[in-house]
């Protein structure tokens, strides 16, 4: 009886180191994939990483990570012009299956899945801001973002000029609905700005009214699913398959 009990003693405490190594390795290991990401990715801060699973090391003795978390706070995608970024804030993408060198040094997931947000200020960048002709003395440009309710985007576009010597200076809001066409972020005007006494040309509103955004380079090779409008902006869904986070 005394030495079943020294047995489950010992149990009891090589369960417990286990565990407590099994922790301390993790730790160690999303703070060197933390660095690693971001030094391939080209990162200004450090990313969160998280390895989820339990236990840790049988996972790592078999060269395949269960689920891994990453968020990133602030990333900058490219638009596919001029070189220009915009800005994607909280990006959080949960990978499955992540399969990993023998040294280390790359690492792919099978799939991955995650979530962001565009705000409204920086989608805004990417609208026609210059005032454009709508019609005869008349110009328009977009001058605001922001949640319209309902799924949709509330565009302000502000109208001036002259008509009939009349002076017009008058901002009015159009919703849009926002969705992925081509894998870019597409604003479209549900219905376009009317003036009174002044016939604004469709065609041209909505070359200030209607626009895309792409949002190329995510880590890894994500790609854009879908989108939603937000209180704070437009909410990205992304998603990919044999996605690289090194290597």
């Amino acid at each position: 009886m005394r030495a079943l009990r020294i047995i489950l003693i010992l149990v009891v405490i090589l369960g417990g180191l286990f565990v407590i190594a099994d922790r301390i390795a993790v730790h160690f290991a999303e703070g060197e994939a933390a660095d690693k990401l971001k030094s391939t990715q080209n990162l200004a801060a450090t990313p969160d990483v998280s390895i989820n699973g339990f236990p840790f090391l049988t996972q790592l003795a078999g060269g395949s990570l269960d689920d891994v978390e990453v968020g990133i706070k602030n990333y900058q995608a490219a638009t596919g012009t001029g070189g220009q970024t915009i800005r994607i804030d909280d990006l959080k993408a949960d990978m499955k299956g992540v399969s990993f060198s023998g040294d280390y040094s790359s690492a792919t997931a099978d799939t991955a899945t995650g979530t962001a947000t565009v705000s409204y200020a920086e989608l805004l960048r990417t609208a026609k801001s210059e005032p454009t002709d709508v019609a005869p003395g008349i110009k328009a440009h977009v001058v605001g973002l922001s949640d319209g309710g309902n799924g949709k985007i509330k565009v302000a576009v502000r109208v001036t000029g002259t008509f009939l010597s009349i002076p017009v200076d008058q901002t009015m809001s159009v919703l849009s609905t926002v969705s992925v066409v081509n894998d870019k972020v597409e604003v479209h005007a549900d219905s376009l700005p009317r003036l009174a006494a002044v016939s604004l040309a469709e065609n041209r509103v909505r070359e200030i009214t209607d626009f895309q955004q792409a949002i190329d380079q995510l880590p890894g090779g994500i790609k854009l699913d879908k989108v939603e409008a937000a209180q704070d902006g437009v909410e990205i869904h992304v998603k990919g398959s044999d996605v690289k986070l090194a290597g």
